[in-house]
């Protein structure tokens, strides 16, 4: 399942209500850790949502755009090899422009994952 997920302290947790409210999906939970979250789940409401914020995205166009291709491949069920290619490939363009400090998985780790290894 694809979620996207905003998070805020919980002390200033009223913009969480209304971009739910604007966009009119979600729902909101509070952690014990005092952080406030809004949760969007399902593929075809990402895929909806990251339409409707990608003309307002500054900051991580490029992996918004990885992930409404992915999203749609993924509402298809059942996926061919060449869908999981490239879905392996979405994920290391995302890995490669996001900053980690821990340790990414490589294309072979990917592969295997998948069963797509030889």
């Amino acid at each position: 399942m694809a979620t996207i997920c905003f998070y805020q302290d919980s002390r200033h947790e009223k913009p969480l209500y209304w971009i739910r409210d604007v966009l009119g999906i979600g729902y909101i939970s509070r952690r014990s850790d005092n952080i406030t979250e809004l949760r969007i789940n399902g593929y075809k409401q990402v895929e909806r949502i990251l339409k409707d914020l990608l003309p307002y995205v500054k900051f991580r166009k490029i992996q918004t755009k990885i992930l409404l291709n992915s999203a749609k491949l993924l509402q298809k069920g059942k996926l061919s090899r060449n869908d999981l290619l490239k879905l392996v490939n979405g994920i290391l363009k995302i890995q490669a422009e996001n900053y980690v400090t821990k340790r990414k998985k490589s294309k072979e780790e990917l592969l295997k994952i998948l069963g797509l290894t030889p």
